[in-house]
């Protein structure tokens, strides 16, 4: 994570050179080349890279707190310099500036990476930016000429349009041919998704790095138009160092691979997590599976059956391209061929920028169990989270069930509520251990060997973290030489 940490950082800030590498050349004449000028831009458009450690790397209140005092101080610091330098620059200037320049990609950022739409945000974000730029450029090239400009108020006569009308006109125009671009743009990241090309976090990054480009440069077309293209050279260049500092870290560098295509070939495979869990928790799961992406899809994959509790947090984007084209019925299991089918295509190795993937199994009700069985067989570990766990959660009790039959203890960790009533889980769990079958991996363990872990707030992912770590060692401990500790 320190590795991907720092490559983002050096992206970051590479991204700003360019853009206030562009500044300083509009501001040539008025004094050459200032450092204090030179620092404080540097600062501002050094924004999105706060935002992407806070997106990658942060998982708790306390650590985006950091973050952001962190790229505060530097402002503040810079910004002092700066009035100091320049007694007629007032602090009132330089909020304005930083408040023109973030602000609006900013909070436009914020709507569509709220967690209830973070997996499909970027998509969206994506098309608006297409569409947004399209009718920025039709606006800018009726207005580059005056003969331009005769010929398009001309045509807008004709239509009986006057000046506000012929100028919405314009824009409208303009964002709905980009939209057609845009949403070919959509189905390229699909397909450029499930071939392996491009990781759902990166998307999000490209995204929100694409959307800063753009609207960091609209006031660059003041110094004429050709000078918003900074903004691509500062998206490409944040790009391909990304890309570079990925590959010079060793992330990614494996081929993506199918389910059994690495034991095939003799290759080291990462732990596949199975995560369980109570779907009536909603915003909890939500809050867990985010930080706990964070960590572990840095180590291996998580498989796990789709709800809708991260309904929204999870969905893939060719998921959503189904749904959005009608076709979200061919994601779910329909029969034991399909799930031996879809088992075997599981999105297993890292992507391009060292995270694994999320598998989600889209089920039936007659489907959802033989999957569950099928995902907790071939799991190096398995995560259940209890929390909320009660008498009506039959489901859940039939996957204890299942896990006792089939899954040695050691790989099993159970997360509970620090106030759960722990004699009715060790209770069911007993009960459930008593009625195992014959066969039974865990016929001669005691239920109490089941690692119980209690949520304690932000530390609780740590800890899980820990203890599904111990868990893969505990299994591999016990596995007979030369055997895999899966069977």
């Amino acid at each position: 994570m320190l590795a991907a940490s720092l490559t983002h950082v050096i992206a970051g800030l590479v991204y700003a050179l360019v853009l206030s590498g562009a500044w300083m050349r509009f501001s040539w004449y008025d004094g050459g080349f200032v450092l204090a000028r030179f620092l404080w831009l540097l600062s501002c458009y050094a924004w999105p890279t706060a935002l992407t450690i806070g997106l990658v790397v942060a998982t708790t209140t306390r650590q985006r707190l950091a973050v952001g005092v962190a790229y505060l101080a530097m402002l503040f610091a810079f910004s002092g310099w700066g009035l100091v330098r320049n007694p007629e620059l007032s602090a009132l200037d330089i909020a304005r500036f930083w408040a023109i320049t973030n602000l609006p990609a900013t909070v436009l950022l914020l709507a569509f990476l709220h967690r209830r739409i973070r997996a499909v945000g970027p998509l969206v974000l994506a098309f608006m930016v297409v569409a947004v730029t399209g009718s920025q450029l039709a606006v800018g090239l009726a207005g580059q000429s005056e003969a331009t400009l005769r010929q398009v108020v001309t045509f807008g006569s004709l239509l009986g349009l006057d000046g506000v009308q012929l100028f919405w006109g314009l824009m409208l125009a303009g964002a709905a041919l980009a939209g057609l671009l845009g949403w070919q743009l959509l189905k390229w990241l699909g397909r450029r998704h499930v071939a392996r090309r491009s990781s759902d976090q990166g998307l999000t990054l490209e995204a929100m790095w694409l959307l800063f480009a753009v609207v960091q440069t609209v006031s660059f077309a003041f110094e004429g138009l050709a000078w918003m293209a900074a903004g691509v050279v500062a998206f490409a260049a944040w790009k391909l160092v990304t890309a570079a500092g990925f590959r010079l870290a060793g992330l990614g560098l494996r081929a993506p691979a199918a389910a059994g295509h690495e034991a095939a070939h003799g290759q080291a495979r990462a732990p596949a997590l199975l995560l369980l869990r109570v779907f009536a928790l909603g915003a909890r799961s939500e809050r867990l599976f985010d930080a706990l992406g964070k960590r572990w899809l840095r180590i291996g994959n998580i498989d796990m059956i789709a709800g809708p509790d991260l309904a929204t947090t999870a969905v893939e984007p060719h998921e959503f391209l189904d749904f959005v084209g009608g076709r979200l019925s061919r994601q779910f299991v329909r029969d034991e061929a399909d799930l031996a089918q879809r088992f075997a295509a599981r999105a297993l190795g890292p992507d391009p920028d060292g995270r694994h993937r999320v598998n989600e199994f889209f089920c039936h009700d007659d489907t959802w169990r033989p999957t569950m069985l099928r995902l907790a067989t071939a799991a190096d570990v398995v995560l259940m989270d209890l929390r909320g766990f009660s008498p009506q959660n039959q489901g859940c009790r039939y996957e204890l069930q299942q896990l006792l039959d089939f899954v040695p203890l050691e790989r099993v960790v159970v997360l509970i509520d620090a106030d759960a009533a722990r004699n009715f889980i060790e209770g069911t769990l007993e009960a459930l251990w008593r009625a195992s079958r014959a066969d039974s991996p865990n016929r001669s363990a005691m239920p109490a060997r089941v690692r119980l872990l209690e949520d304690r707030g932000d530390a609780t992912v740590a800890r899980l973290v820990d203890a599904l770590l111990q868990a893969l060692a505990a299994a591999a401990a016990s596995a007979p030489p030369g055997v895999s500790p899966r069977g």
